[in-house]
Formats: structure tokens, sequence, C-alpha cells
């Protein structure tokens, strides 16, 4: 990693902790995820960002990051961009095992099941790496408490962005303690743009066309019982809400709960 962003001794500001990293994977030259230490004292709520990243220099640089790990896991995990001229990206994805990343100490975020209204299904609606929150959201056992139904649709461009597949796929129905819960429950709705692929479109031309229920076997949206969580493309934010605020959905926030959130912390740089 370059000696301008990673100095022998950093001194980490009061506001973050200052993790180790653990585990780094290049998804594609566009897309990486990364795992790191976590202070006992960092706690946050499934779906939730926080402020993360590197000194540079005797400066913090940071963007908001949601993690992506779920909040019984003893380290964090996050997933990202590439982008080469980037202030951040452009340094964070030579990250390596043993370096020091920021972590902010107050976790905020809109993608929380306390925004929602009570409903029978959750959407969680994803382009690119804003499949973060969602991947923490997937593993926490109050979600399938509150919900019957719990889907998860990721829109990428190419086959191979399509990060965790095999989390979805393979590992969660296995999983040692969640298995059991989220069989039956939870739908893993994969999508790609520019390459074929078993399902093909953007994500909002398959709720339109209704390709989407027709797949997995669902009613349409409703606001009487469907709640949906949002989190991409500034592009794909503004036109799923246009879409949702159609068909009477209502967005919530802190304090004043809706039929759908949408995250507006995504790093595109």
């Amino acid at each position: 990693m370059n000696d301008a962003t990673s100095p022998a001794t950093p001194v980490i500001p009061a506001a973050y902790f200052g993790e180790r990293v653990t585990w780094v994977h290049h998804w594609t030259d566009r897309l990486f995820s990364f795992r790191c230490t976590r202070d006992a004292h960092f706690r946050f709520r499934a779906g939730e960002f926080a402020m993360i990243g590197l000194m540079v220099g005797a400066k913090p640089l940071v963007r908001a990051y949601s993690m992506a790990s779920p909040t019984w896991d003893e380290e964090l995990e996050f997933l990202s961009i590439k982008v080469q001229d980037g202030p951040l990206t452009s340094r964070l994805q030579h990250i390596g095992v043993g370096d020091t990343v920021l972590i902010g100490k107050k976790p905020t975020g809109t993608l929380v099941t306390d925004n929602l209204r009570p409903g029978r299904t959750l959407w969680l609606l994803a382009t690119g790496t804003g499949l973060a929150p969602f991947l923490s959201l997937a593993r926490e056992p109050d979600v399938y408490d509150r919900f019957e139904t719990v889907v998860v649709a990721h829109t990428v461009r190419q086959v191979a962005e399509l990060a965790h597949r095999e989390l979805f796929e393979r590992d969660l129905p296995r999983h040692e303690f969640l298995g059991e819960m989220v069989a039956g429950k939870l739908r893993y709705y994969p999508s790609v743009t520019r390459e074929p692929f078993a399902t093909q479109g953007r994500i909002t031309t398959l709720i339109e066309n209704g390709r989407i229920f027709a797949d997995l076997g669902l009613p349409a949206l409703s606001p009487e019982h469907d709640r949906v969580m949002l989190c991409g493309s500034e592009a794909m934010n503004r036109d799923c809400k246009a879409m949702l605020e159609a068909r009477g959905f209502e967005e919530g926030a802190n304090n004043a709960p809706g039929t759908y959130v949408v995250e507006k912390a995504f790093v595109t740089k």
C-alpha cells in the first residue's frame, strides 16, 4: 500500500476507531470487499452506515459506507467500488491485511426496519454496491420475525459483479443458525443489464412489466402489504421512488415510519 496513506504509527482522530484489515477480496476490477476488526464498543443496527476511510497524511479521508456484516459478527465487512481517480476509493482499493482503516464511531442511516410500518413482504432493492446494507439485513434474525417474506433483488451490469451470490444461493440456506429461519422466507433475485443472464434488465423494468412477481410467485407491489428499501445509484433511487409513490407508497424516516425508505449515502468516488 502507498506509504502516503499508511503511516507507520498513524494518529487516529477521536471520532474514529482504528481497525486492522483482516481480509480483502477483489470481485472484479471495479468491485471489492474487505473485513476488519471491530471495537467492542462499536454498535449498529442492521442497514446502517458509518464514515470509514484512511488517514492521508495527518488527515482522515472518509466516506459513508454501509456495514455489510450482520450486527452479531465479531468483525466488520464492507463492499466498495474502485474509482481510479476517486479521492478515497483510488486508495482504499489497495489496502491489504494488516493495514489500518478508520471506522466512524457514530453509525446512522434510514435503512432500518424501525423506519418501516409492519408489513408482509420486505423488498430489498439494490444496484451495485448498494447491496451492502442488505447483506447485513438478510442475516438479521429480527427481520424474519417481522416479515413473512424477504426479497433481495440485486441488479448489476455484469455477471461477475453479483457479489455474494453464493451467500444467498448456498451459504445462508445451510447456515448453522440462520438456515432454518431463512428457509421459505428469503428470496434472492439477481439481474444483469449488460451481459446475457437468466434475468436481464433494470429492476424498475422488471417491476413495471411484472416479470419479477411472476418469477417469484408474489403479488405486485402494494403499500397495504409490502415494504421496500432502496439502495443504489442516484438514478435507481430516483426512478424507484417515483414508481413506488405512484403506487401509493410513502417514504419513511427516523421517528416517522413509512412504507418505503431510501438510503441517500452512496459511495461513488
